[in-house]
């Protein structure tokens, strides 16, 4: 065992207690929402850990590597799309949550399109759920491998562990006070990592001479790089359950809307450090055979041990810190959306929690898997965002923002994106036609059947 994992495990072992410390008496209420009473600065805190994740970290510098300083789009359509939430969907949930009394945004979907919609999106999010969490635990194996040769398997075990350990203490509440405390450590790590990778490299003029294709930050060689993502990650940071959920927890819409702007102003300005780490990787590491390596790999080399301990454990905080958000959608959808809305929806809240806490268990998992699968960061998170935009971007928004939306509009646009986002993903191996990604073209598909669905139920009471 290394001095480094050891390290990284006594302080695992040290948020774990936290989380277990903060959720010992939790309830539903508290799982699921906090009891509502997050200020801007936990709700800055636990979204910000929440995005900054294993896509944020070793997915951005791994695009990094592969294909230069375009990468800042990665975070940065993060960025851009919570500031969106921040001052649009994101109060009108809130708003909608504390009326309504919602926990999760099936109670939502439910209410606006009926049961039906709430169980398919339910599904479906569950389902690509698992991909993102993959992404997660790909990103711990990667951090472990560097720092104790462990396998992959072995790694995102440890990672698994790890995050369901404190989760199901106390879900929402433990999540939010543990992220606080892995986001000093992921802004400290960074904001060190970062200016130690570029000297490492020779400096910024070194690696732009090495590297003069990779400095254009327009560059974009498909739907899944470059300024291109900004369509496909942007629009599943406005409408991403988890987030949507997080923003449930907050005191009032003041804190909704600082927080999670404090948040998209962090993003846009985080973008640039793992752009910049991952092409000093490639001025450093050509050959590295797998670009998910290139973070630990350059941090482990570039940084004296002290200082590269700190940034290491940074890389995993926010690898934790993700995937805690990602088993808090898989154990709402299933507790409340599934086995509440179908199974037996006369369940007390006690069993609900309960089976909250089995499916962050199972969930945890099932991601093991997924992510031998996918070996990929990039790839597990790709798949998840696709799906996440085309099922629920156009239901949430039109149920904002359309007056008398109903079943047929939800179940119209759902079924219509998902079916256009599939044939344009196989017909074209995943690269769209030109601009229009696969994740785009289900994203307008099911917007046009929305919006067919909806003149039509008009066109029929008019004539009644």
């Amino acid at each position: 065992m290394t001095v480094s994992f050891a390290l990284l495990i006594a302080y695992a072992a040290l948020f774990i207690a936290f989380g277990w410390w903060i959720g010992r008496r939790a309830k539903a209420a508290d799982f699921f929402v906090a009891g509502r009473g997050f200020g801007p600065g936990l709700i800055f805190s636990t979204f910000l850990a929440a995005n900054i994740g294993a896509s944020s970290t070793v997915g951005a510098t791994s695009l990094g590597f592969s294909e230069g300083l375009s990468a800042w789009w990665w975070n940065g359509s993060a960025g851009l799309g919570s500031l969106i939430l921040a001052f649009s969907v994101g109060p009108q949930m809130w708003r909608e949550a504390t009326t309504h009394g919602d926990l999760t945004l099936g109670d939502f979907l439910e209410r606006r399109y009926g049961r039906a919609v709430r169980g398919i999106v339910a599904l479906l999010i569950w389902l690509g759920t698992l991909t993102i969490l993959a992404a997660q635990l790909l990103g711990v194996a990667a951090v472990l491998n560097v720092i104790g040769g462990f396998s992959v398997v072995a790694g995102c075990t440890i990672g698994a562990l790890v995050t369901v350990s404190y989760f199901i203490a106390g879900g929402l509440l433990s999540s939010a006070w543990v992220n606080l405390v892995q986001l000093v450590v992921i802004l400290v790590g960074f904001a060190v990592a970062a200016p130690y990778a570029v000297a490492h490299a020779g400096g910024w003029d070194t690696m732009t001479e090495a590297s003069s294709a990779y400095t254009d930050v327009w560059f974009s060689s498909g739907p899944a790089s470059g300024w291109r993502l900004l369509f496909l990650l942007a629009p599943a940071f406005i409408v991403s359950p988890g987030l949507l959920q997080k923003a449930y927890g907050a005191r009032d819409e003041r804190a909704v809307r600082r927080g999670i702007a404090w948040n998209g102003i962090a993003l846009l300005i985080f973008a640039s450090a793992p752009a910049a780490i991952g092409l000093a990787a490639r001025t450093v590491y050509p050959s590295l055979q797998r670009p998910d390596l290139a973070l630990p790999t350059i941090l482990a080399a570039a940084l004296p041990p002290p200082v590269a301990i700190v940034a290491l454990a940074a890389v995993f905080s926010a690898e934790i810190s993700s995937a805690d958000a990602v088993l808090f959608m898989l154990a709402t959808s299933a507790s409340r959306d599934l086995y509440r809305g179908f199974i037996r929806p006369a369940a007390s809240e006690d069993d609900v929690l309960r089976v909250a806490r089995i499916a962050a268990v199972v969930g945890a998992i099932c991601g093991i898997g997924v992510a031998l699968v996918y070996g990929s960061v990039r790839a597990a998170v790709s798949v998840f965002y696709a799906i996440l935009t085309v099922t629920v971007f156009v239901p949430v928004v039109g149920g904002l923002y359309v007056r008398g939306a109903g079943p047929r509009e939800g179940m119209a646009s759902i079924v219509t994106g998902v079916f256009v986002l599939g044939i344009t993903h196989v017909l074209t191996a995943g690269q769209g036609y030109g601009l229009l990604s696969p994740a785009l073209a289900g994203v307008l598909a099911s917007g046009f059947a929305f919006a067919l669905a909806r003149a039509a139920s008009g066109s029929a009471k008019r004539q009644k």
